[in-house]
């Protein structure tokens, strides 16, 4: 459920028309401390907690049948909300019903263990949830991202208190009356809409929180760690990226040109895994470039509901503005605009640059745009320098036929994701998340029910 007091809103636009789509509840500190002590209340009396393990995965079941039977209304939504096409929005809603199911089918499989300890007696642990759990999810994938953390945080008992972006929290707010349809008690899952400067920050400090898991920018998740040191509460960050896509001569070449498009250009480039800096082997450097121009060229950028769109707008009119100045500050860097970067509305055609220079601003800092820059190298080792030459780490491909260049590359580089001959970044069965300032802790695996539980070792002596 959300909690307002219905005195102010939101006006949501539709970012593929620029008109208003509808109005969200503005929630406040106020609202914010509700749902906390609400959350709270449900941990402490148990309801959920409590609840047999195979119970609990029931009810996460049938939240996973709800988001499928509702799916082509999440989708639409999704893709009304956000602007991405509609195809991608289906996806990911059926990614969010499997990661319910996933972390449905994990509440019985996780437990703790008996130790051989030297004292005379029984040594043992057990894994307890966390307690109050804030979740703050970005704009770019929100039901997705919503379900990686909910999900984990759910399964292991806990509570949940969850901030979806500003501008996409359509959602998230139809999650959480589908949740209590499925049978998760009240205060269990609690949604709470309005900016982060607010909505956000009161969660972070409110002192019943215990956990917070945050995506979003690097410079917003400094922001998150110090707010939570002062209660030492836990904490996960999934911050920015600027992932690099290593292309070797004798890769696999139509594929290669295929995939830097899609790597770089999905959900309009608004993905903290876009591979936008495209590293090319010199010899191959002149046709990649020209293959990979002609690719952005035929990407069908237009209305995200119909079905033959490839790439819809960028989700806010302030946000283009921001990807069109990055695009005006690579031509005025000396890099060579090759396609693309033109605007109209919240829409931009896919930019692409070639000989760019490591130290230019559209190599270094994340753009978060339908733009990518090509750059060459010589040899092995300089592709591992070039992509080791970020403050970022969080995901990246590799192309090439060998596999034991594949491998020592992907040994080298400083990332917390990589694909050979591959663009993927995310699978639900295996953790993930970045290294340096594309942040700390993982989602999904197994890996991820960690930072939803706390080990208790409990010692019985026998004598």
């Amino acid at each position: 459920m959300h909690y307002a007091r219905g005195v102010s809103v939101t006006e949501l636009i539709e970012p593929a028309t620029g008109q208003r789509l509808t109005s969200v509840p503005q929630h406040d500190a106020e609202d914010v401390d509700r749902a906390v002590r609400a959350a709270a209340r449900a941990f402490a009396s148990g309801p959920w907690r409590a609840m047999n393990t195979r119970d609990r995965g029931r009810v996460l079941f049938r939240l996973a049948q709800l988001i499928r039977d509702h799916a082509d209304e999440l989708a639409r939504a999704e893709t009304r909300n956000v602007g991405k096409p509609i195809r991608d929005s289906r996806d990911e809603v059926d990614l969010a019903a499997n990661v319910f199911e996933y972390y449905a089918g994990a509440t019985n499989k996780i437990g703790g263990q008996t130790i051989p300890g030297a004292a005379p007696g029984v040594l043992m642990t057990l894994r307890e949830p966390v307690g109050v759990c804030g979740i703050i999810v970005p704009w770019n994938f929100p039901i997705a991202i919503t379900s990686w953390k909910s999900a984990p945080a759910l399964a292991m008992g806990n509570t949940v208190v969850l901030k979806p972006a500003e501008q996409t929290p359509l959602t998230a707010l139809r999650l959480a009356e589908l949740a209590l349809e499925a049978g998760i008690p009240e205060g269990v899952f609690s949604v709470v809409t309005g900016a982060g400067s607010e909505v956000g920050e009161a969660i972070i400090r409110h002192a019943m929180v215990r956990k917070v898991s945050f995506t979003g920018s690097t410079e917003v998740g400094t922001r998150v760690m110090q707010l939570a040191a002062n209660d030492i509460k836990r904490v996960s960050l999934e911050l920015g990226g600027k992932s690099a896509n290593i292309v070797f001569a004798d890769c696999d070449f139509e594929r290669a040109v295929a995939s830097a498009a899609s790597s770089s250009l999905g959900n309009a480039g608004q993905d903290c895994c876009a591979r936008s800096r495209v590293l090319v082997e010199r010899a191959i450097y002149d046709r990649f470039s020209s293959a990979l121009t002609d690719a952005f060229e035929k990407v069908e950028v237009g209305d995200p509901l119909d079905e033959d769109t490839e790439m819809g707008p960028l989700v806010t009119a302030a946000h283009c503005a921001r990807v069109m100045s990055y695009i005006e500050l690579g031509k005025s860097e000396g890099a060579t605009l090759a396609t693309g970067g033109d605007g109209d509305g919240c829409f931009v055609l896919p930019a692409l640059f070639v000989d760019a220079k490591p130290d230019m601003r559209i190599v270094r800092e994340e753009i978060f745009g339908p733009v990518a820059a090509v750059m060459p190298f010589d040899e092995e080792a300089d592709a591992v320098r070039l992509a080791n030459d970020s403050d970022y780490g969080l995901s990246g491909s590799i192309w090439t036929r060998d596999i034991g260049r594949a491998l020592r590359v992907a040994r080298a580089v400083q990332t917390g994701n990589l694909s050979i001959n591959s663009g993927s970044s995310v699978h639900l069965e295996a953790p993930f998340g970045g290294v340096k300032r594309s942040g700390l802790g993982r989602e999904l695996g197994m890996a991820a029910l960690d930072h939803y539980t706390e080990w208790k070792t409990i010692y019985i002596d026998v004598r």
